[in-house]
């Protein structure tokens, strides 16, 4: 599956203020759990952080994408944050991150999403399409030039 066919604009945020990795967690799992009847912002946040301890996701480039699973739930949730400021997050390269491509994915399915986040880490392995998300200043733009690549 695409990681653009389960973007949507409402879990689309650019130039997010957050100080911290903790910090810019949480406001992607704030924004994950809108689109959950069924989860809390504070279990999304406990999934991220048990990926997290078995090793960052950040994948060097100033490009992370934590994923998590969900328990209860069958829907899947993409958020993608570009953030102000890079934020110090344990990346590969030692890299502070300033673009976060979250997957949140339904417990029965990982293995069937592990494609997707191979997808979205190749897409970001681009250059140039960092350039280009890097340069948005609207949600909006970051949404459409996502779906466009």
């Amino acid at each position: 599956m695409k990681f653009q066919d389960i973007l949507t604009l409402n879990c689309t945020h650019c130039a997010v203020s957050g100080s911290s990795k903790k910090r810019i967690l949480e406001q992607i799992c704030l924004t994950a759990a809108e689109q959950l009847d069924d989860i809390s912002q504070q279990e999304l946040l406990e999934s991220l952080m048990v990926r997290e301890r078995m090793g960052s996701t950040g994948i060097g480039g100033g490009i992370a994408i934590p994923h998590g699973r969900l328990p209860t739930s069958s829907k899947i949730v993409c958020v993608v944050v570009t953030s102000a400021e890079a934020i110090a997050f344990d990346a590969v390269d030692n890299r502070p991150v300033d673009i976060f491509i979250a997957l949140f994915v339904p417990e029965a399915s990982c293995k069937e999403h592990l494609n997707t986040l191979q997808s979205i880490a190749k897409l970001f392995s681009d250059k140039q399409i960092c350039k280009g998300v890097r340069s948005c200043t609207t949600d909006q733009e970051l949404f459409e030039f996502i779906q466009q690549q």
